[in-house]
Order: C-alpha cells, then sequence, then structure tokens
C-alpha cells in the first residue's frame, strides 16, 4: 500500500502534461458505440466520480447511453477530527452534495447507495461484488457491451485500491470491459509510473467540461472548509484539484474478453501524431530527459561508420536526433507522418546544410533514392504487422551493401498499437537475416545495427 498525504506536495499537473499522457490513444469507442453500450460506474465516495469520471459520464447522459450509478459509502469519514461536524451530520451532506453532482452530471436518476462504511470497503468484497451485479440486472443486454467504471485498483487509497479490484474481478468473470480511474494516484505517483498500466484519454468536449465542473462544485464539503477551526481544513487543495481540469479524463482500459483494443494503423498516423504535436512542443520531452539524451549519445555511439554519405531517418519527429544525426551525414532526408512535427523540425534544422525534412506517411509513401545508413528509432511498433514487412521490403530494397540498419525502440508495450519493440526487432531479424553488428538492450529500451551484406561477385 502507498503512503501519502492529502497535504503532501505531490506531482504537479505540469509533470503529468510533459509526461506519456499526451501520447496516450483515445478511447476506442465512437459516440455511437458510446450510445450502444450500458455503464456502472462506482464510487467509493462522494465525489470520486466526478473527479474521475464525471466527464465521461456527462457525455454518456447526453448521448442516452445506459447508466447506473453505485455509491459504496457516504464519505463520513473525510475530516476525522473536525470539531464541527459529526460523521453522521457529514454523511448526510455528502449524500445531498452527490445527488446534486449526478444531477449536474445529467445522471440524477440513477443513484444507488449501498451504505458501506467509509475506509472499510476492504472487508466488503462480496457485498460490493453483489451490488455491481445487481446494477448490471438493471441493464439488460449482452455482457461484452457493458463497461463498469471503477477507481484505479492501484490508486493507493484503501478503499479505492479496494473497489478496484472487486470491480477488476466482476469484470473478468463475467465478459465485461473495464475502464479504471485514477484519483490519488495522481497525487502521490510520478510519470515514471505510468509503466505499470495501459491507459486511455477520452476526450471532453465544451458541454462535458462544463457539466464536470458544476458537478464539482456540489462537492463544497471537499473544496472548501466546513468551518474556519482546526480539523475543517479544505480536503482537496486547488493543485490537486488541477488533475481534474484537463480537457481529457485518463483510464485504464481493459477491453471485454473477444473485443479488440484500441489498435492503431498507419492509416491513422498523421491524425493521431499531428494531436500528439499538436498538445505540446516537445511531446517526449527530447530536450530536458536525461533518459532521452542518453539514447541519443548511445544510438550515434552505436553507427559503426564515422560518415555517411545519404542517410534517411523514418520518424523524426520535431527534429532532435536528426540534429545530430546531421553531423554523421553528408546527406539527410528525415521523415515524418505528422505536419506539425515535420514543421517543428524544419525550423529546428534550417540553415544545416545537406539537411532535408519530408512529411511521409511509411511504409507507403516512401522516398527514392540509395542510402547508406537508415535509422528507424521509436517507430516500427507504430506499424501493423504487415506493415512492418513492408518497410523491411523497402529498407532492403534502397539500403546500399554494406549499409547501417540503425534501429532503437522502448521495449514495453505501446497501448494503442500491437507491437512492441522486442518484436519489431525480432521481425526485423527474421525478415532481412542481415548480421547485427551490435546489440544494446537494458530495461527500457533495446538498440541494434544490422548490416545489409555486400554484393556477390560476379
Amino acid at each position: 500500500m502507498v503512503t501519502f498525504s492529502h497535504t503532501d506536495d505531490g506531482t504537479s499537473e505540469a509533470a503529468w502534461t510533459r509526461s506519456g499522457l499526451a501520447v496516450a490513444p483515445e478511447l476506442p469507442l465512437d459516440p455511437a458505440e458510446l450510445s450502444g453500450m450500458r455503464f456502472v460506474v462506482l464510487a467509493a465516495h462522494p465525489d470520486d466520480e466526478t473527479l474521475g469520471a464525471g466527464g465521461l459520464m456527462a457525455t454518456l447522459a447526453a448521448l442516452g447511453a445506459g447508466v447506473e450509478v453505485v455509491l459504496c459509502t457516504a464519505g463520513e469519514g473525510s475530516h476525522p477530527d473536525s470539531p464541527s461536524t459529526t460523521p453522521e451530520q457529514l454523511a448526510a451532506v455528502r449524500l445531498a452534495e452527490f445527488s446534486a453532482a449526478l444531477g449536474a452530471l445529467g445522471l440524477a436518476d440513477r443513484l444507488t447507495f449501498i451504505g458501506l462504511p467509509d475506509r472499510g470497503l476492504a472487508g466488503h468484497a462480496e457485498a460490493v461484488a453483489g451490488a455491481i451485479r445487481d446494477a448490471v440486472r438493471r441493464l439488460p443486454g449482452r455482457p461484452d457491451q457493458l463497461a463498469i467504471v471503477a477507481p484505479y485498483r492501484a490508486d493507493g487509497h484503501g478503499d479505492h485500491d479496494a473497489l478496484g479490484a472487486a470491480a477488476a474481478e466482476v469484470a473478468r468473470r463475467d465478459g465485461h470491459a473495464l475502464l479504471e480511474y485514477p484519483i490519488w494516484f495522481w497525487h502521490w505517483a510520478t510519470p515514471g509510473d505510468l509503466d505499470r498500466q495501459q491507459w486511455v484519454r477520452f476526450h471532453l468536449d465544451e458541454r462535458a467540461r462544463r457539466a464536470k465542473k458544476r458537478a464539482m462544485e456540489e462537492h463544497a464539503t471537499q473544496v472548501q472548509p466546513l468551518s474556519p477551526l482546526p480539523g475543517d481544513e479544505t480536503l482537496l487543495s486547488a493543485a490537486f484539484l488541477e488533475h481534474f481540469g484537463r480537457g481529457y479524463e485518463v483510464f485504464a482500459w481493459t477491453p471485454a474478453p473477444g473485443s479488440p483494443g484500441p489498435l492503431h494503423s498507419s492509416a491513422d498516423a498523421e491524425a493521431v501524431f499531428d494531436g500528439v504535436h499538436d498538445h505540446s512542443k516537445d511531446p517526449w520531452n527530447y530536450g530536458r530527459s536525461w533518459y532521452e539524451r542518453r539514447k541519443r549519445a548511445l544510438t550515434l555511439a552505436a553507427l559503426p561508420e564515422e560518415g555517411y554519405e545519404r542517410g534517411l531517418e523514418v520518424g523524426c519527429s520535431i527534429g532532435t536526433l536528426t540534429a545530430e544525426l546531421a553531423a554523421r551525414c553528408h546527406n539527410l532526408l528525415a521523415v515524418d507522418a505528422s505536419g506539425t512535427a515535420v514543421r517543428r523540425a524544419e525550423d529546428l534544422l534550417a540553415g544545416m546544410p545537406g539537411v532535408r525534412v519530408e512529411q511521409r506517411v511509411l511504409p507507403g509513401s516512401w522516398p527514392g533514392g540509395t542510402y547508406d545508413l537508415v535509422v528507424v528509432s521509436e517507430v516500427g511498433y507504430y506499424l501493423a504487422p504487415a506493415e512492418l514487412a513492408r518497410l523491411w521490403d523497402r529498407v532492403e530494397a534502397s539500403l546500399e551493401p554494406g549499409g547501417t540498419l540503425l534501429l532503437c525502440h522502448w521495449r514495453h508495450p505501446i497501448e494503442g498499437w500491437e507491437l512492441d519493440g522486442d518484436t519489431v526487432h525480432t521481425l526485423a531479424r527474421q525478415r532481412l537475416g542481415w548480421r547485427t553488428s551490435g546489440l544494446y538492450q537494458e530495461r527500457d529500451f533495446v538498440l541494434e545495427v544490422l548490416v545489409a551484406p555486400d554484393r556477390e561477385p560476379g
């Protein structure tokens, strides 16, 4: 169990903004799919639902989707040292706040309160599971067309973790999809902890954002002091609430068994990565991250030749690696699917002799000519297996005999895409059959150099 206090400084929203949240894929359900599904939304305490999933709930209400909301406790333990309000009084107020918040979200008549003790859900797993299944029965239909929306089971708060675990077990046993929303995770965790779980974003339109804001204001006991007396201080600080004012909500997404995950292909690449680069000028923190700077240094050091006549970089993003490759290449072509990224790379690389940047979605729009260096860094897993096979065909046809193919990829799963880094490298070796002249791997990435065979005499 994580140990933290709501009075800790916590991780700032600015840090999360610079993190991998910017590149998480969208929840793979369009409005038509959402409106045809049913949703059971779980809250351990009043305000959990609004903080973590209020925008989603408002959207579902507007679409006319079937929604049942199950509240487990009245949250009577939020101010244990209050000199002005007893737990019984606080419970009554918070239940009224909860009802008003659901009204703001368009779900005023969808509430079931099961009356379990605050800070005690871990001892009531069977009651929680029963309440979830009762709510499911009120929304008849196919099991795989229902999603349970629950607190993230590794949120760090005992009640949240217990409720999330119970929801995950019901979803697994009964064949439902699962959306887990973090709350205190944003406070105690750091961007590096995102590696533990697969995440999706749900975009909030202006109407949903306004509804969520109004709903949060209804939870006055949490966002305002109960009184000026010690022990009645505001529970949720302004800095903490910044995590929930984003234009999107973040969920750990587990599709129903047999349902496709949020997979993309190269056909999505331009729109997906334009969105990534529109959100941040440096979405992967190339400039400041020691991980990125160290990885670039290792990449350049792995190149077996001091210089190359004609280089091709596949997936250049904003041109950070390109700028360093340029010193090793007489001519260098850098390509990326995102027009936004290409424009930023052009600005960064302006004035560098022999460097050209082009927008291309590969492997379909492969450039002409031959090269003695091809760099495929952090891009192979953004292709479907058949597309990746075509990419290796293109590389084989355009890399000169004895030329260098450098591969470098993140080794963890990439949510929204079918492949991972280790698989990309394995498929390259299998398809090309070229000699590996250098291989370096650690927990987070693998770096490999393959050499094209010399022409056979004759």
